[in-house]
């Protein structure tokens, strides 16, 4: 027998699984296995074999083995004769990327062999290849039409698409509460909508609590930029939104703030809340003039900033118009000590607080009695909707409404239901009691001047802006005929003379 001189054909062999194919048992030593067979068979040997684990094939770029190949390919081009693989799908499921992958590989005297399916260069090879190859196409096509069509479903239904935001889990497709998180994003929420914080604050104090950004299964603390995201999203007021879709749906999922409280707090992010200063991301605190862009000037209406001016021995802070109208500057100190003795002087007497918290009593004994009598009625109407839901779906199972009739139907007395028990859990007034708003304006409104030098940096600027919320005016030598709000303007008019009593109309 003479010996067998072919010569020797050497190939390489890719194999690739998604994620979804993981689950359904497609392993990539089934693939091996087939694929090592059939160059066996053929009269190949196999030198190199590239693993391509739980990665799609919509693009390449996402495909590092991929890669891998046909670099590999590219500087072993006279060695290697063929690349073996179980289907052309596990090369791509892009047509186009398919076939130049294909030619790339041609142009280096490499073929593409798939074990189960007819590969070759012959003209009939070629298109049954390029077939092939549309066929996973439109397989891939299909699956993302029907991925795309699914997920517009769900947000329609009001059903969480995607990750939760901090606070709220996604468990079987519906988002609910995370626990500890939740309750702590809440209070987050009703501290900004205090608006003595800013965005910096916010993340700093949320990291001290122990919240935390997951991404991937690790965990990084809050950032300003991620802080501003979450307040900015409607999730939380129970509505959702999507880059993808441009409509806005009711969700399933729990409300964790009203719309009030959102709303409101965008106006604070954005600077522009009803005290008429500036807070929030728009102004940053700085220790050496924290009443910049707090006061105006009494000469031209600009704002005053800051600045230093150098000594023979030391340098001075001191306040200045931005607009450098040429008004003269104004020594920190200056200012500081004018705006205290400002405050002290139109701080209430005893018997004004004493006579604006009776008013304030009586006006809360009425509008409690008031919230009880309209919570007493929506529970009723509550109860009389859900013996409508519940005759509904009687009707619907003795067939006395069809199905369409039935989904409308059910589907009106659902948003009716959520609306009032929306309401119903609402307890945001209960939170208050007249004792704590006693307490808080004794205290504070004692002495106006030591409650300003006792607040924080954010807590001063929503105090003068209630007070003097178009700004308080440096008249040049001192503050003086400052426009006060219709609130605090009422409060000064108070009298222990009931019959001099004005309140203004909502204050």
């Amino acid at each position: 027998m003479e010996p067998n001189t072919a010569p020797i054909k050497n190939a390489v062999i890719y194999l690739r699984v998604s994620s979804e194919e993981q689950v359904e048992n497609f392993s990539l030593s089934t693939q091996e296995e087939i694929c090592t067979k059939d160059a066996t068979r053929r009269g190949y040997q196999i030198i190199e074999i590239f693993k391509e684990e739980g990665k799609s094939a919509k693009n390449i770029a996402g495909r590092p083995e991929l890669l891998k190949l046909l670099d590999y390919c590219r500087r072993n081009r006279r060695l290697i004769d063929a690349v073996f693989v179980y289907r052309i799908d596990r090369i791509s499921r892009q047509t186009q990327d398919y076939l130049f992958i294909r030619k790339k590989l041609f142009d280096d005297g490499i073929s593409i062999i798939s074990a189960n399916e007819p590969t070759g260069n012959s003209p009939t090879d070629k298109l049954l290849e390029t077939i092939m190859a549309s066929f996973a196409q439109h397989d891939n096509d299909v699956r993302s039409e029907r991925t795309k069509n699914g997920l517009r479903a769900r947000f329609k239904s009001g059903l969480c698409i995607g990750h939760a935001p901090l606070g709220y889990r996604v468990e079987n497709g519906y988002a609910l509460k995370d626990g500890k998180n939740f309750e702590l994003m809440k209070k987050a929420w009703a501290l900004v909508t205090t608006g003595t914080k800013s965005l910096e604050e916010m993340a700093r104090i949320m990291n001290n609590w122990g919240m935390r950004k997951a991404v991937r299964g690790k965990e990084y603390k809050l950032r300003s930029q991620t802080v501003s995201r979450l307040f900015h999203l409607k999730f939380y007021m129970g509505i959702l939104t999507s880059s993808k879709y441009s409509e806005e749906v009711q969700g399933q999922h729990d409300a964790m703030i009203t719309e009030d409280q959102y709303y409101k707090v965008q106006a604070i992010i954005e600077g522009r809340n009803r005290c008429g200063m500036t807070v929030g991301k728009r102004l940053k605190d700085n220790p050496d003039f924290p009443l910049r862009r707090s006061i105006k000037c009494g000469k031209c209406g600009g704002q005053l900033s800051g600045g230093w001016s150098k000594g023979r021995s030391k340098k001075y802070a001191y306040y200045i118009c931005q607009n450098r109208c040429g008004a003269s500057s104004i020594a920190v100190e200056k200012l500081k000590t004018g705006l205290i003795d400002f405050l002290h002087n139109i701080s209430p007497s005893e018997e004004q607080i004493e006579v604006a918290l009776m008013v304030l009593r009586n006006t809360f004994t009425r509008n409690i009695n008031t919230i009880r009598t309209k919570r007493d009625q929506a529970e009723e109407q509550l109860t009389q909707l859900k013996l409508m839901r519940d005759e509904l779906v009687l009707n619907h199972l003795r067939k006395v409404y069809t199905d369409e009739i039935f989904e409308d139907q059910n589907k009106k007395l659902g948003v009716k239901i959520t609306a009032f028990e929306a309401v119903l859990g609402q307890n945001t007034f209960y939170k208050y009691t007249m004792d704590q708003t006693e307490k808080f304006v004794r205290e504070k409104f004692k002495d106006l001047g030591e409650t300003y030098e006792k607040s924080e940096p954010g807590e001063k600027r929503v105090l003068l802006g209630s007070i003097c919320p178009t700004g308080l005016v440096w008249q040049y030598p001192g503050l003086s005929n400052q426009q006060f709000s219709p609130e605090y303007q009422a409060f000064l008019n108070v009298r222990t003379n009931q019959n001099a009593l004005r309140v203004a109309e909502g204050s």
